[in-house]
Formats: C-alpha cells, structure tokens, sequence
C-alpha cells in the first residue's frame, strides 16, 4: 500500500470514528440537533453544544460503554471537540 492510500484509509477510519462519536454523543445526551449538524472541531462546551460537566460525565460512560475506551469527565483537552474525543477513542482501540 502506498504513503497516498495508507493516509487516505487513515483518513476515512477516522471520519468514521468522529461519526459514531457524534452519534453516542447526540443518543446518550438526548440532544435536539442532527448529528450532521455537529462539526468535528466544534467545541463541546461554551459557545459550542453548551455541556456541562454532568454531560462530561455521561460522555465518560458513553465512550467507555461504546468503545471500550476510558477518558475521564476532568480531561479538560480531550473534551475539546469531537475530533480530539475520537483521537483519545482511536488511542486506546
């Protein structure tokens, strides 16, 4: 496989993984928006999807119940955006 296609297949999981993030996030929340509508860069909390640390929480046992994955509800950086909760997933699967 070359350079070109392995980073394209890098590219695709990880579109994917930041797609199943956004499902589990909008499911286990209860939240009233389309998962399309929910950018990967998007901040979580603030002026983004407007969280708060009881969905921090519920996120922490949603990735662990989903992924199998551990990121804890005080990981400030890791809950920066969809995009950095699925390269935390993606470390640990």
């Amino acid at each position: 496989m070359s350079a070109t296609e392995d980073m394209r297949l890098r590219a695709k999981e990880q579109q994917e993984l930041c797609a199943r993030v956004r499902r589990m996030l909008v499911s286990r929340l209860d939240l009233p928006v389309d998962t399309d509508w929910i950018t990967d860069d998007q901040p979580l909390f603030g002026r983004g999807l407007e969280l708060d640390s009881v969905d921090a929480l519920e996120i922490s046992i949603g990735l662990t119940a989903e992924f199998g994955a551990t990121v804890h509800d005080d990981d400030r950086e890791a809950f920066g955006s969809v995009a950095k909760l699925t390269e935390r997933v993606h470390d640990q699967i």
